[in-house]
């Protein structure tokens, strides 16, 4: 006997969500732009794949958590030497991370012959609030 389930909403999904933990969502947020890009990568030329594969490729969820615990250590004034050692060579890494998605950013843009805010609106990105 076959079952019928029928498919969840973008809202439903969205409210799912937002009962996950942290860690939780950003697996989930991962997981969803691995399959965007495997999508649209059907219509892609073999060198967008590649530098949207790039693209996708932000610090791994440990890293990030790392990140935030040792920031909040230290916006609380509670980090030691060591621990800000730690933070300094992670945010680095962080940085290096974020110029290499964002040379692939600069290659794909040029690639598809347009201006990068252009691109950034075509794959939904968002220039972060603080740069």
């Amino acid at each position: 006997m076959e079952s019928s389930v029928s498919p969840l909403s973008p809202e439903q999904i969205i409210s799912a969500a937002s009962t996950l933990s942290l860690v939780e969502l950003e697996r989930v947020f991962d997981s969803l732009l691995v399959l965007q890009a495997e999508r649209k990568a059907a219509r892609l030329t073999a060198n967008e794949s590649a530098l949207l594969s790039r693209i996708n490729q932000g610090p791994p969820s440990e890293l990030r958590e790392r990140l935030r615990l040792l920031q909040t250590k230290r916006d609380n004034e509670t980090i030691t030497d060591v621990e800000y050692a730690e933070l300094t060579q992670l945010t680095d890494r962080a940085e290096e991370i974020h110029a290499e998605r964002m040379a692939a950013l600069a290659e794909l843009a040029i690639l598809r012959g347009v201006p990068l805010p252009q691109l950034f609106e075509q794959l939904g990105l968002h220039f972060p609030e603080h740069v």
